[in-house]
């Protein structure tokens, strides 16, 4: 009787081990748990997830356990949740980032970035974590196209541009649009 039956089950053997190897290893990465927005059934929420990149900023985005959210990034440095409740008129600083309009909602200068949309329902947040090295610079042109699928009915206006008689639903602060 020849060994080579014998050898050929060793190679199929081992074939399955590394296979099942291979196949647990790339489950290690944990889902990412997120809570959903209130609104995250809206349809708009379901164009922009199914829209969404599969990286933003260079990093890989991530499975959550949240209707309408997405992560990216091991860990995850950019979270995403549509269905949030838009905001009216505020004076926080607002730039637009091809066609999108993003009001900052915190101080700039903490350690993670939290950005809304502007005059869309659903509104859509992104929270930046940019002591990690990635910038809104990247990421909001990044998630522009998916976002832009949900219509813009109000637009940021620059102070000088704003008559609160006229125009009361105006975010009143643009800062610059960050370059692409």
């Amino acid at each position: 009787m020849s060994s080579f039956p014998r050898a050929r089950r060793r190679h199929t053997a081992l074939a399955v081990i590394l296979a099942t190897a291979v196949l647990a290893l790339t489950g290690c990465t944990p889902i990412v748990s997120l809570d959903a927005a209130a609104g995250s059934n809206a349809v708009g929420c379901a164009e922009i997830s199914v829209r969404l990149p599969d990286t933003v900023g260079g990093e890989a985005q991530r499975e959550t356990d949240a209707q309408a959210t997405s992560a990216w990034g091991d860990p995850a440095v950019i979270l995403l949740r549509c269905g949030v409740p838009p905001i009216g008129p505020t004076t926080k600083p607002c730039i637009t980032v091809n066609g999108v309009d993003w009001v900052l909602m915190n101080d700039p200068a903490d350690k993670s970035l939290v950005y809304q949309t502007f005059g869309r329902t659903p509104a859509t947040e992104v929270i930046i974590n940019h002591v990690s090295g990635v910038s809104d610079t990247v990421v909001l042109p990044d998630l522009a196209s998916a976002i832009a699928t949900v219509k813009q009915t109000q637009k940021c206006l620059a102070t000088k541009d704003a008559d609160p008689a006229s125009s009361p639903t105006a975010t009143q602060t643009p800062t610059p649009t960050p370059s692409n």
